[in-house]
C-alpha cells in the first residue's frame, strides 16, 4: 500500500536439513514461554481441493500465490510450536502468513510447501503480570488502535491500513500518522514471544524483553525492526513505552490527540509546468528538513504528498495535525502556506484517487475529527485494498536532507511519459523525523534516526499482461532518480537507504543495484552484524529464510 502502513510479512520460511551442532553460546531454555492464552479452536489444516484453499495461498498482491501441500490456520503459541515442528520433522518449507501484506513472494512462492496462517490470533489485552499490553501476532492494526483506545484510552504509533497485520508490521520498525509525535511503533515494544528452531532442531517459545538483565534481549531487539521472517515466528508482542512510570494500563502508552485536523488539497497537474512541481517538492522537503527534530509546535503533524503520474489529474497532499495544540488551525495554514509558496498554481479539492486512497474533496477546508474516527477513515474507506485483481510493486528511499532540483527533474519526465499512463503510479513522499530521530541508530534494530522523510516509488495495476510495463516503469524512475549513486539511495548526505518493510528484491541484482553496496546495508546500515550475530544464536541452521533474509555470519 501506499505510506504508512505497509509491512514486510509475516514471511517464516523454514528450511529442510539437518541442524549443526549447538554452540558453546547457544541460548538456554531460560525464558521459555508457557502457554498462557489458551486456544478457541484447534488448528485447522486446510489441503488442496478444499473449497478454503484459494483464499489461503494468497496475500493482497495478486502477483504472489503458492500452492502448499496444506494451510494451518492456528489460534494459540502451542499449535504454532507444533505446527514449526512437523515442518521441521518432515523437512517441508514453512512460511507464515499474517496480514497478507508482504510486497514480495517472501510468503507465497513456487517453494512453499506449509503456510503457517496467524490469523486468528487477533487478541488484544491488558496483561496485569507483565504490566503491559499483549498483542498476538495475526492481530490487524484496527484491532489494536479500536481495542487499546476504546478500553483504555492509549495507542501505539503504527501504520495506516486498516487490514496490515503485526507481525511483519512491527518486526519491520512500523511507522504512521502519529510516528513525528510518538516515534516509531518498535519504541513502545516491550516483549516479543518467538517460537524458534534450536541447533538440535526442536522447536520452543521464548518471550524476550528489553529488560538489561534478560538473557534474551537481543532477540527482542532484533524485532525492533530487523524485519520479518528472519529469526522464529512471533506469536506475540507486549507494548509499554519506556519512560512509562504509572501503574494502571491508561499510564502505560501514549494518549492519541482527541482531535485531529484534517486537510486534503491538490493541485491540477495540466497547469504544472516542471518549474511549479519542483518549487512544490523543494518547499514539502525543505520544511521537512527544518523540523527533522523533535520538540517543537509541529511534532503532531504528518503529511503525504502524492507525486502521481500525469494520467491521474492531480497531485495531492494529505496532512493530518494534532488537534490540541494551541493554535492548531494556525499552524496548519502556515504549513500549507509553506509547502505552496511560490507555487503559480492555486490548490483545491482533491477529488482524484490516490494510491489507497479515494477522493476527499470534503477537506480542501480542514476538518477536525476524534483521533478514532479520523484513523478509521483514512484505514479503511478505501478499495485498493480488497481488490481481488490488485497487483503492484514498490521501493522507497529514506531522506536525509532535501531532494536535489536534478533528482526532481528525473521523476518530473518518468511522471509525464507518455509511452507509459497509469494513475496509480506515484511517488509518495511522507514525513519523518522528531520523535523518530530522537532515538539512536543503534537503540533499536531500526537504524533510520536522521531522515526527514521517507519515500515510496509505487505503481498498482489489475491484469497480468500489465505487469512488465508497470515494473519497467517503476525501475527506471528509480534507477535514474538514484544514478549518481548506482541506482539506489545510498546512504550519504542526501538519502539513507531503504524502508525493510517495503522491500524490494531488485536491491539484491547487482543488475539493478550497481552501487557496490548490499541490500543489508541499505536496510540496516551498521546494525547488520549484530543481527547477523542474534541470527546464529537463535537460527544456527537458517531455518527461517526467504529471499532477502538476514544471513548468517560469514554468507
Amino acid at each position: 500500500m501506499a505510506g504508512a502502513a505497509a509491512l514486510a510479512g509475516a514471511a517464516v520460511p523454514v528450511a529442510a536439513g539437518r541442524a549443526a551442532a549447538a554452540p558453546a553460546t547457544a541460548p538456554t531454555a531460560a525464558g521459555t514461554a508457557g502457554a498462557a492464552e489458551g486456544a478457541p479452536f484447534p488448528a485447522v489444516s486446510v489441503r488442496p481441493g478444499d473449497a478454503r484453499y484459494p483464499d489461503l495461498v494468497r496475500g493482497t498482491n495478486q502477483r504472489w500465490t503458492a500452492r502448499p501441500g496444506s494451510v494451518h490456520l492456528v489460534a494459540s503459541t502451542e499449535q504454532v510450536r507444533d505446527a514449526v515442528q512437523r515442518a521441521v520433522d518432515g523437512g517441508k518449507r514453512l512460511t507464515v502468513r499474517g496480514g497478507g501484506h508482504c510486497y514480495e513472494d517472501f510468503v507465497f512462492n513456487d517453494a512453499v510447501e506449509t503456510v503457517i496462517d496467524l490469523s486468528e490470533m487477533t487478541a488484544v489485552r491488558y496483561d496485569e503480570r507483565r504490566g503491559a499490553f499483549e498483542v498476538q501476532a495475526g492481530a490487524t492494526l484496527t484491532d489494536v488502535y479500536e481495542r487499546l483506545y476504546k478500553a483504555y484510552g492509549v495507542v501505539v504509533p503504527g501504520g495506516v491500513c486498516y487490514s496490515v497485520g503485526v507481525g511483519g508490521h512491527v518486526s519491520g520498525g512500523g511507522w504512521g500518522m502519529l510516528c513525528r509525535r510518538d516515534g516509531l511503533i518498535v519504541d513502545h515494544l516491550y516483549a516479543v514471544e518467538v517460537v524458534v528452531v534450536d541447533a538440535r532442531r526442536q522447536a520452543r517459545a521464548v518471550i524476550a524483553t528489553r529488560e538489561p538483565d534478560d538473557p534474551h534481549r537481543d532477540l527482542w531487539w532484533a524485532h525492533t525492526g530487523g524485519g520479518g521472517g528472519n529469526f522464529g515466528v512471533v506469536t506475540r508482542y507486549w507494548f509499554r513505552s519506556p519512560g512509562a512510570t504509572g501503574t494502571t494500563p491508561d499510564t502505560l502508552l501514549p494518549k492519541p490527540p482527541a482531535e485531529v485536523l484534517l486537510s486534503a488539497v491538490s493541485w491540477p497537474w495540466e497547469s504544472m509546468t516542471e518549474q511549479a512541481v519542483t518549487r512544490l517538492v523543494r518547499n514539502y522537503g525543505a520544511w521537512h528538513e527544518a523540523h527533522a527534530t523533535a520538540g517543537g509546535p509541529y511534532d503532531g503533524l504528518v503529511a503525504n504528498l502524492s507525486l502521481n503520474h500525469r494520467s491521474n489529474g492531480q497531485i495531492g497532499l494529505l496532512t493530518q495535525l494534532d488537534a490540541t495544540v494551541p493554535d492548531a488551525r494556525g499552524l496548519l495554514d502556515a504549513f500549507l502556506r509553506a509547502v505552496s509558496d511560490g507555487v503559480d498554481v492555486p490548490h483545491g479539492a482533491l477529488t482524484s484517487a490516490m494510491g489507497e486512497h479515494g477522493p476527499m474533496p470534503e477537506f480542501a477546508t480542514p476538518r477536525r475529527l476524534p483521533w478514532l474516527q479520523a484513523t478509521r477513515y483514512l484505514g479503511v474507506t478505501n478499495s485498493v485494498l480488497v481488490d481481488p485483481t490488485l497487483r503492484g510493486d514498490q521501493k522507497s528511499a529514506y531522506q536525509r536532507r532535501n531532494i536535489p532540483e536534478r533528482q526532481i527533474a528525473t521523476m518530473y519526465r518518468h511522471l509525464t511519459r507518455t509511452d507509459f499512463a497509469n494513475p496509480n503510479a506515484m511517488v509518495l513522499l511522507s514525513s519523518y523525523g522528531a520523535a523518530v530521530n530522537s532515538v539512536s541508530r543503534t537503540a533499536t534494530a531500526s537504524v533510520h534516526r536522521d531522515s526527514a522523510f521517507k519515500l515510496l516509488y509505487q505503481t498498482y495495476w489489475n491484469a497480468a499482461d500489465d505487469d512488465a510495463a508497470n515494473i519497467t516503469w517503476l525501475r527506471e524512475i528509480y534507477e535514474d532518480v538514484y544514478a549518481g549513486t548506482g541506482g539506489v539511495p545510498v546512504s550519504d548526505e542526501n538519502t539513507d537507504g531503504c524502508y525493510v518493510n517495503y522491500p524490494d528484491i531488485d536491491l539484491s541484482d547487482p543488475g539493478r543495484n550497481r552501487s557496490g553496496v548490499p541490500w543489508s546495508t541499505l536496510y540496516y546500515g551498521e546494525n547488520y552484524p549484530r543481527l547477523q550475530r542474534v541470527k546464529a544464536a537463535w537460527d544456527p541452521a537458517d531455518f527461517f529464510r526467504h529471499g532477502q533474509s538476514i544471513r548468517l555470519p560469514g554468507r
